[in-house]
């Protein structure tokens, strides 16, 4: 008897079927030789600071760093309950070993981990690694199940990773929010993302931009345009002494350009070409992939390679004729294109594929139902099989032609382009019409692009028409998420060695979870396509110091993760940076300079405080001493007072501190349901603030109440 674990219900339900494990229990699927149950994704994280120390629960510049001794986890209350069902599964004796069958990655190894520690099990581990959900993958992946043991390494780079952001992002959120009197959340890879958004907002913000002129003349049935020209009078003077002249042709130059056939899909590339061409963010595009992964219709989301290895020629073989037989892009459009024989050889390198082979369709969507996906799932589909013809395709071939004219002794030139061959472009081609993708979502037609006619050099033009065309310099454009998937994953590239195979921030795993926390943390917001940070995102880049912007120090980070993976470095080397990175950051927190400190508050002193006579200041939800050593504040939801429904604000706070009291004439009383004034008298009494109430001479005997509502 052995125990299956998967990261999710309807993973853990597909690998039940294969197994023969179908009678439901509480929490899992049971078999006559197997037991098959499953986490809801990360069942356990590591704990947060005040489950350590209660102090904690109070941000305080003097108690950092925290650095746990013995890490613990926490569970969410509505995972408990599954969380119970596995510690009882993994402490069955009858149990020979259990099947880590979580996502085959860098976080299913987390996943299990977690579980695995909690339960205090003592089980021997072995794996189930795929990159597809079909049958037969399956089939052969519990065929040939490796010891747990194989993947220590991995295993042991996702704890540095989880415990990396943890250490960084706990300790740097801490000193810099304390230091500034602001909440301003540091995280790893998030603050050099968002470094990369503020700089090109300031960019934007600085663009000044510039008028130009250039004059173009018409002859032929073409154009031809001379150079930027700044000075209009300059234009004017060209076109003056260029209308109604001859033009003659001084040279032509053609050539003959191929375009090699695009590489397969990994994560990101799916992630960028889906925002660009359909509008879907990185998170849906991951969604959506891996709800096609379930169906068995797509392979393993989660992938960094854009290659099939060596020993798929065939499989990819199956695919494609199936694809082209399918009717994902409509019914009878690829059998009726004339298909010329996939080159496989192109997309096969087992010396580029790590963990998981590039993302491309199963032979299941030649059985399955295509009408009944989702539209959404199905363009993520028609994207990928369409990638897969495109790659084993032909290569595309055109010519260009670059003429270069004299009219009058000014010089001007134009380019054409006629396509010979189309090759690759067809499966292009065919999918922006299957899905009516127009040049507003697709890839727009480049100047240059228009065929020219015949020309030769000698040719001449009589009586050329001349025109000024004004133009502006254009700013720097924002960031759609495909352009920030690209700059994540190639960030800090020009600073590695050329054969250093992790660059960049983040995994394609993770990239799109990193927007999603920098747009619902409010640094960073989405305008239509576009990504740009929020005043609070610029504020936050605007204290950070250069290496928490730096794309180059966690691309480095991630370079040797990726090593640690491979056994060529340990991870208390790796962890041991992390403590010196922690303690980076908080001298440089000791170190900001005073008149730095209260940038985001121009504070307004309220009054002296009546225990030091330090300034008081206004905070979000009291009035605090800016004397850190001492306790006094005034709560604006007092509770005494709150039971009169009254609130202190700013002018209370100062006529208390001034005067010890403060006059109110809105007071509710309960009792008698109506409105009252009076003076609100505070003591201080053991270092604390104490309230009651003083009637003034002329309002006793007086009824002044109004009835409340």
């Amino acid at each position: 008897m052995f125990l299956v674990i998967g990261e999710k219900p309807s993973v853990s339900q597909t690998l039940a079927k294969i197994l023969k494990a179908e009678k439901k229990e509480d929490g899992y699927l049971a078999g006559e030789d197997c037991l098959v149950s499953w986490c809801f994704g990360h069942l356990a994280e590591y704990a947060s600071p005040e489950s350590y120390d209660e102090r904690y629960a109070k941000w305080d510049f003097t108690d950092l760093p925290i650095i746990p001794k013995e890490w613990k986890l926490t569970v969410a209350k509505d995972k408990k309950a599954q969380l119970a069902v596995l510690k009882k599964l993994l402490g069955r004796k009858d149990l020979e070993y259990v099947v880590n069958a979580c996502d085959a990655g860098r976080e299913g190894e987390l996943i299990f981990k977690h579980v695995y520690d909690l339960s205090g099990s003592t089980l021997r581990v072995k794996r189930l690694w795929i990159s597809s959900m079909e049958d037969s993958a399956i089939r052969e992946g519990f065929a040939d199940l490796k010891s747990g043991e194989a993947y220590r390494n991995i295993c042991e780079a996702s704890v540095c990773r989880a415990k990396a952001d943890w250490l960084v992002g706990m300790n740097a959120t801490r000193g810099y929010t304390t230091k500034y009197f602001k909440k301003l959340a540091v995280g790893r890879v998030q603050t050099p993302t968002l470094a990369m958004l503020a700089e090109r907002e300031e960019k934007i913000r600085d663009f000044k931009k510039e008028k130009y002129f250039t004059v173009y003349i018409s002859c032929g049935g073409m154009e031809a345009v001379t150079g930027r020209m700044d000075n209009r009078k300059d234009a004017e003077k060209t076109l003056k002494e260029c209308s109604g002249r001859q033009a003659q042709t001084v040279s032509v130059v053609k050539e003959e350009k191929t375009v090699s056939p695009p590489k397969l899909y990994d994560l990101t590339t799916l992630q960028r070409d889906a925002n660009r061409i359909f509008g879907f963010t990185a998170k849906e595009t991951l969604e959506y992939l891996q709800s096609l992964y379930e169906k068995k219709l797509a392979t393993y989301p989660r992938t960094d390679s854009q290659f099939l290895s060596d020993d798929m020629g065939q499989t990819a073989g199956k695919v494609i004729e199936t694809v082209i037989h399918s009717d994902l892009f409509g019914e009878g459009i690829l059998s009726g294109m004339e298909i010329t024989a996939p080159d496989i050889s192109r997309v096969l390198d087992s010396r580029k594929v790590t963990d998981h082979h590039a993302v491309i369709p199963t032979v299941g969507i030649g059985e399955a139902d295509l009408s009944v996906l989702p539209e959404v799932e199905r363009k993520v589909l028609a994207l990928v099989a369409s990638r897969l013809l495109c790659a084993t395709g032909e290569k595309h071939i055109y010519e260009t032609v670059k003429a270069e004219f004299v009219c009058n002794g000014y010089i001007f030139t134009t380019s054409g382009k006629t396509v010979t061959r189309n090759g690759w472009k067809d499966f292009e081609d065919m999918l922006k019409s299957s899905f009516k993708i127009g040049e507003d979502m697709a890839e727009k037609e480049v100047a240059g692009n228009k065929e020219l006619p015949q020309l030769a050099e000698g040719q001449t033009f009589e009586g050329v028409q001349a025109e000024i065309s004004e133009h502006f310099t254009s700013a720097p454009k924002r960031y759609t998420e495909d352009q920030l998937l690209l700059s994540m994953e190639t960030a800090g590239r020009g600073d590695f060695e050329r054969d250093t195979e992790k660059k960049g921030l983040g995994t394609p795993a993770t990239r799109a979870g990193i927007i999603e926390k920098l747009v619902s943390s409010g640094y960073a917001e989405r305008k239509g396509r576009q990504i740009i940070p929020t005043p609070e995102g610029m504020e936050l880049i605007a204290v950070m110091p250069e290496y928490l912007k730096s794309a180059l120090m966690t691309a480095e980070w991630e370079n040797d993760l990726l090593r640690m993976e491979k056994g060529e470095l340990e991870s208390r080397d790796f962890m041991q940076g992390i403590m010196e990175l922690v303690e980076k950051i908080l001298e440089g927190c000791r170190n900001i300079p005073e008149s730095e400190l209260h940038r985001f508050h121009q504070r307004e002193s309220i009054g002296s405080c009546p225990l030091c006579g330090a300034e008081v200041y206004e905070g979000k939800k009291n009035f605090y001493c800016s004397d850190r050593e001492c306790s006094f504040s005034l709560w604006k939801e007092e509770r005494y007072l709150s039971g009169m429904k009254k609130k202190i604000d700013k002018k209370m706070a100062k006529e208390l501190l001034n005067t010890g009291r403060s006059h109110a004439k809105d007071l509710y009383s309960a009792k008698k349901d109506q409105t009252f004034e009076a003076d609100i008298v505070m003591k201080i009494e053991d270092g604390r603030a104490n309230f009651s109430l003083a009637f003034p001479k002329r309002e006793e005997g007086k009824q002044k109440g109004k009835k409340g509502k």
